[in-house]
């Protein structure tokens, strides 16, 4: 069985133009694990890295993340509601079955089905048609200007193999359910799925037949999870990994003062916020009975002005982290500065708040939190905890991994949370869309978990999804995000940082949405 295996290694890389003696292994280790490998299952950035070098979009994003054709190789509209999108030819599922319009009719419909993490990308698609083996036309619900940004993420399956494999439908993480694209996986892109042991390691291999240009020449990658910071970061500096993420950020020093690796830092779009249930009569996970104190101005506002954000910047973050008032931050079109001021620190305030609407001494309110999502996102949630005690507020901080905190929150089972969220259009009309819109079954505020609703938020974002002139959309934005702002619909804490550690014989693309297409990694 090893020989049989070494032929094979050997058959691939002569496929490849390579020699036994030219295969490239690079070793990657991350904090969490991607939850499945069905690209359609959680909408999340860890996932839709990894699987998005199995898998492609119609539109692809370039290193300097400006979109260019992917499984598209042109598109245009029609008219103002229709999209008509050529299909590349001679491009093959790693199973050699041909991509066709039939697939991206079936995954687009798939993405938009019952289970989907993807809906909020597809909830105001009305039809998805075939013209012709290679034209496809998406027509929309009312005039949708960047629709082809908003289908970056959206990656296309095989509909022969996922009839085969009954896996028509996306598995649904909020209920638990697995099926054949959890764990194996077909697509179009530069890599091919390997082993697959989820929580333990995922192997991918490259694909021999891909039809574009792959920049780096790794040939394997080996993906661990490592939740333990000083593990993950021990394995950098023995030479065990070649790539992890994320260098804590009081690790950054050392790692630059090992002679063999170094930490790539940047800022990342991705912002970090608190969401709060504004939906139900009475909070699931609180001592108040018959009442629900998110609803209430005042309490949101309290929480707001409890949080010593620069505290947090300071102590947990150790610098590495931008304090925002907004649901989007610098990088993401639609931002604006002179918005962007936060409400002051001040327990004071925040205690009269919560006095005037009720709550003089404070209540009990459970806070679910992820402790391996984001860069130091168990300790951000306990210094809030620490924060919001203050003025007398209790927080029973639940914090456990994000394979089941993310199924936990996107069943709404909360009362209080933390989040991130890097619009994937890199444009705020994303935000607005998914974390801010008035939630509906079809998709629309599908990451709005706290339900947060203003109708007239949902007004400017429809009219800035159809506007084209830049200035007008850049004002209803603005509008919309003052409007939110003014509600306190969320908490926004800030932007954090980039920190990669990589050995120095590795070359990459850092990009600021957290993106790591291999296909971009060399080693020396």
């Amino acid at each position: 069985m090893r020989l049989q295996k070494k032929v094979m290694a050997g058959l691939l890389l002569a496929a490849l133009g390579l020699s036994p003696l030219a295969a490239k292994t690079v070793r990657i280790a991350n904090q969490g694990d991607a939850s499945s490998m069905d690209p359609h299952s959680l909408n999340e950035s860890l996932q839709l890295s990894l699987t998005n070098n199995i898998y492609e979009a119609l539109v692809g994003v370039s290193k300097d993340l400006k979109f260019e054709p992917g499984l598209a190789s042109s598109w245009r509209q029609t008219s103002p509601t229709v999209w008509r999108f050529e299909l590349r030819r001679n491009v093959r599922f790693h199973d050699g079955t041909a991509f066709s319009a039939d697939d991206v009719v079936f995954s687009l419909n798939r993405a938009a089905g019952d289970g989907s993490d993807m809906r909020s990308n597809t909830n105001d698609i009305k039809e998805v048609r075939k013209v012709d083996n290679y034209t496809v036309d998406i027509e929309t619900k009312s005039p949708f200007p960047i629709l082809p940004n908003v289908l970056s993420t959206v990656y296309i399956m095989s509909k022969k193999w996922c009839e085969d494999n009954q896996a028509q439908r996306p598995v649904d993480r909020r209920k638990g359910l697995e099926n054949a694209a959890s764990f194996r996986a077909n697509g179009t892109g530069p890599f091919m799925l390997g082993e697959r042991q989820p929580s333990v390691r995922t192997t991918f291999k490259i694909n021999p037949n891909y039809w574009g240009k792959v920049e780096g020449n790794v040939t394997e990658v080996v993906f661990t999870p490592i939740s333990s910071d000083p593990t993950r970061v021990a394995a950098l500096l023995s030479g065990e990994v070649d790539i992890m993420e994320p260098v804590p950020v009081q690790d950054v020093p050392r790692v630059n003062a090992n002679a063999n690796t170094q930490a790539l830092t940047g800022p990342e779009l991705r912002t970090i916020f608190l969401g709060m249930d504004q939906r139900r009569d009475e909070l699931q996970f609180s001592n108040v009975k018959g009442k629900n104190p998110f609803k209430d101005k005042r309490v949101r506002q309290a929480f707001y002005q409890a949080i010593d954000i620069a505290g947090i910047q300071r102590t947990v973050m150790r610098g590495a982290s931008n304090p925002t008032a907004l649901m989007i931050g610098p990088g993401i079109n639609g931002f604006s500065d002179d918005i962007n001021k936060r409400l002051p620190y001040s327990p004071d305030a925040a205690r009269k708040l919560l006095a005037d609407a009720g709550y003089p001494n404070g209540f009990e309110v459970t806070m679910n939190c992820p402790n391996d999502r984001y860069v130091n996102d168990g300790e951000i949630c306990q210094a809030v905890a620490a924060n919001l005690a203050r003025v007398g507020v209790k927080i029973n901080l639940a914090a456990e991994s994000k394979l089941t905190y993310f199924p936990k929150i996107l069943r709404r089972d909360t009362s209080f949370y933390l989040l991130g969220w890097t619009p994937s259009t890199y444009d705020g009309h994303n935000a607005l869309n998914a974390l801010m819109r008035c939630p509906d079954d079809k998709g629309s505020g599908q990451f709005n978990l706290g339900a947060y609703c203003n109708p007239k938020v949902d007004e400017l974002m429809i009219r800035v999804q159809g506007e084209t002139d830049q200035k007008r959309r850049d004002a209803m934005m603005r509008e919309a995000f003052v409007l939110h702002a003014d509600d306190i619909g969320h908490l926004p804490i800030h932007q954090q940082a980039l920190a990669w550690g990589i050995n120095k014989r590795v070359t990459l693309v850092q990009r600021g949405d957290n993106f790591m297409p291999f296909k971009s990694i060399s080693l020396k």
